[in-house]
């Protein structure tokens, strides 16, 4: 099953991984979107947004009226929500515009650390 891993790294790791993989021929096998602060990470996921996921994950494509419908909110809430989560690549619209998480699960990680 392929997850898509959501986790917080500076950017210089992330480019780290990137200059490291592209040198020696060979990607990471995982799928993963990295944000730079736990609060970037929370700001994507606000609100009612991982209740969407939660929804979309092993569902395959729906339409914007069948995410509402499986999450018992209104159309126009979800909409917006959406595009927030497309904006952040999380999710995906296909070719006939219904919307779709491509990854069998999702997996959220991050640390806070004491403030400095």
């Amino acid at each position: 099953m392929n997850t898509l891993e959501l986790g917080v790294r500076p950017l210089s790791a992330a480019l780290e991984d990137f200059d490291a993989a592209w040198k020696h021929g060979r990607a990471s096998p995982r799928s993963r979107i990295d944000f730079a602060s736990p609060e970037l990470l929370l700001d994507v996921l606000r609100n009612r947004r991982l209740d969407l996921l939660r929804a979309l994950v092993g569902a395959g494509p729906l339409s914007l009226r069948e995410i509402a419908r499986r999450t018992r909110r209104d159309v126009k809430a979800v909409h917006r929500d959406v595009h927030g989560l497309l904006e952040a690549g999380l999710i995906e619209r296909n070719e006939l515009g219904r919307i779709e998480f491509p990854y069998g699960r999702l997996h959220i990680d991050f640390a806070i650390e004491p403030a400095a």
